[in-house]
């Protein structure tokens, strides 16, 4: 006896993926909007007159202003909105006088006073106390003039 050979089925090949690399076309595409587009950016800020650094330090300064008059010292230690807010804008104003300090030296004064009001806290856990008080005051005296 002989066993049944079993039918032989000729499947067609499976189908292979193109290929997913963009071609040369795509490449220099891509770096043509890159240079147009920083071009057309660095135009702008070129044609804008201001100096980025200069104004970029003003706008610092005037935000740290800004954080520390809605900075309401009896705030900080309460629990909730009230006292992240706090806590948040005195940071804000910290960190926001440092940078303008960093672009233009006219801020120093600014970033020295809440760097000194910050360490001082750090020290007496206290917003109240008069070493705390007196950076702050001093802080928003430069605000004033500015």
């Amino acid at each position: 006896m002989s066993s049944p050979t079993p039918p032989v089925v000729n499947a067609p090949p499976a189908p292979v993926a193109p290929s997913r690399r963009p071609g040369p076309v795509v490449a220099v595409a891509l770096a043509v909007g890159l240079l147009l587009g920083g071009g057309g950016v660095g135009v702008a800020w070129a044609l804008s007159g201001e100096d980025a650094a200069t104004g970029g330090a003003a706008d610092d300064a005037r935000a740290a202003c800004q954080a520390l008059d809605g900075f309401a010292e009896e705030d900080y230690v309460v629990e909730g909105a009230r006292g992240e807010i706090a806590v948040n804008r005195f940071a804000a104003a910290t960190v926001l006088s440092a940078s303008a300090a960093a672009g233009d030296t006219e801020f120093k004064p600014l970033a020295k006073a809440l760097r000194e009001a910050r360490a001082r806290h750090a020290q007496t856990f206290d917003m109240a106390d008069a070493t705390v008080r007196e950076p702050l005051r001093t802080a928003r005296d430069f605000c004033a003039a500015l």
